[in-house]
């Protein structure tokens, strides 16, 4: 009998949790109307079940109806991050474009700017690690 061992990928979190506080507070405001209703339920359902994880080797989104969808890509497979921002500045929405077209949509992103520069980053490293001092990749420091 033999044992395979795998080496374990070194991952780093950046990131980790739900959406931003004020998306919550400010769609519950805006739901005491009529109009504003909708919206309040849609922020309460991301504030129960919209996950955001941003490693240094992928980025993953679970939400849907109770958490049950998941979302992953590597830095790789991402073309392009666009966001905007959202609560006066506070927090974000973000697309990340991917290589094959399709997108993958984070709403009221908490940190946004600084996520976006993050992600950016690593695209340009092509997903390499990063070391943190420098800013060079491994491979390119000589």
């Amino acid at each position: 009998m033999s044992v395979v061992t795998t080496p374990t990928i070194k991952e780093e979190i950046h990131y980790e949790g739900g959406p931003a506080r004020g998306d919550l507070i400010i769609n519950l405001i805006f739901g005491l109307t009529l109009i504003g209703l909708p919206f309040a339920v849609g922020a309460v359902v991301r504030a129960l079940w919209l996950r955001f994880k941003v490693t240094s080797r992928r980025v993953s989104v679970t939400g849907g109806w109770l958490g049950r969808d998941r979302s992953q890509v590597t830095y790789s497979q991402i073309k392009e991050v666009r966001s905007v921002a959202r609560g006066f500045g506070a927090y974000g929405d973000m697309v990340l474009v991917l290589n094959d077209g399709a997108r993958l949509e984070m709403r009221a992103v908490p940190r946004f700017r600084e996520m976006q520069a993050y992600i950016e980053e690593r695209i340009a490293s092509k997903g390499k690690p990063v070391d943190a001092p420098t800013g060079f990749t491994a491979s390119s420091a000589s």
